[in-house]
């Protein structure tokens, strides 16, 4: 790992753990956090081998109408239902996709330290009475896994914020490491399409807020503040992993080409900036804002700005990482790991 990322990791840890101690202007921690979370993600992305889930223009047009559908059903089920029995139901989701989560998160730090075996060996488990279904693991996995059951349970009892931010991060990171767009072509649809999504539910409805508010599970961070009346700030999860996914794009084409961040500084520098205007305008009207209202634009605006004065439009339309994965993965079909079942 180079330098500059173990410095991301450790300053993330940090500035994690440092409103246990000393406080922490939320604004602030909001920015860095966020921007820093973005950062460790794209270079984790970063692999031999193209991100494993890959999306396509149907699935981006689609995205916020799935989105949006999920995002009523949960309104609903809040309004009718028990907001005590949803949020346990939920936890118990989570309870699950949060040692999942956390163990992958870990795993390239305790890897290292393990037998090279226990890092390759593949375990295949077969579900009880559905012999069919197969879950392949390794020890280094379930090694992994065991601090994050232990982790998981001291937050369905507690609930403490800083254990929902060590599980909404672990999630962010897992979700720009894994997920790719394919191309420029798709994450601007899905930009595009979340645009108008983010401020349709936030500014012509009550639903994104009561959601966001009534749902206590880790989608979302929480940062403490000195109000009584409003105890945290909050920054949804999707604000982070969304425009992380087209900056992690933008660094992998980088790497494509042999630049070192020539288009992943621009990409990124837009989502800071788009998220310091999200703080500013939410600070000055003391209102909910739909981030993406103003991440998309600076993202998209700064990254398309460098690249037509470098005149690299073309390449960078052209950038398919769908292409690229397929023929990855004719290129070890005929390397098979060893296998224990």
């Amino acid at each position: 790992m180079k330098n500059v990322e173990r410095f991301a990791n450790i300053a993330l840890a940090g500035l994690t753990l440092a409103p246990l101690v000393v406080r922490v202007d939320p604004n602030l921690n909001v920015i860095l956090t966020a921007c820093l979370t973005v950062f460790v993600g794209c270079y984790r992305s970063v692999k031999p081998t193209p991100p494993t889930e890959t999306m396509s223009n149907e699935h981006a047009m689609r995205f916020p109408f799935v989105g949006s559908a999920m995002l009523l059903s949960l309104f609903l089920l809040f309004k009718f239902l028990s907001k005590d029995l949803v949020n346990a139901v939920l936890t118990c989701y989570f309870f699950v996709l949060g040692i999942i989560a956390l163990s992958a998160t870990l795993l390239p730090a305790i890897a290292r330290y393990l037998p090279e075996r226990w890092n390759k060996d593949l375990i295949i488990w077969h579900l009880p009475y559905f012999r069919s279904v197969e879950i392949e693991f390794t020890r280094s996995q379930i090694f992994a896994a065991i601090p994050g059951f232990f982790f998981c349970a001291w937050y369905a009892s507690k609930k403490h914020w800083l254990a929902n931010n060590i599980l909404g991060l672990a999630f962010c990171i897992q979700g720009i490491e894994m997920l790719s767009l394919g191309s420029f072509k798709t994450g601007a649809i899905l930009l595009a399409g979340l645009f108008v999504y983010d401020i349709f539910w936030v500014f012509f409805t009550p639903v994104m807020v009561s959601v966001a508010k009534s749902f206590d599970a880790p989608i979302k961070l929480l940062f403490p503040t000195a109000d009584i009346q409003r105890p945290f700030s909050m920054l949804g999860l999707g604000d982070i992993v969304i425009p992380g996914i087209f900056v992690a794009l933008a660094l992998r084409f980088d790497v494509s080409r042999g630049k070192k961040g020539q288009y992943f500084k621009s990409a990124f520098l837009g989502y800071t900036v788009g998220l310091v205007l999200t703080i500013v305008v939410m600070n000055w009207f003391q209102a909910a804002q739909p981030a993406l209202l103003y991440i998309v634009p600076a993202v998209i605006g700064f990254l398309a700005t460098h690249c037509i004065w470098n005149g690299d439009v073309k390449p960078l339309l052209a950038f398919d990482e769908s292409k690229t994965t397929s023929k990855s993965e004719a290129d070890n079909v005929d390397k098979p790991n060893k296998k224990v079942e």
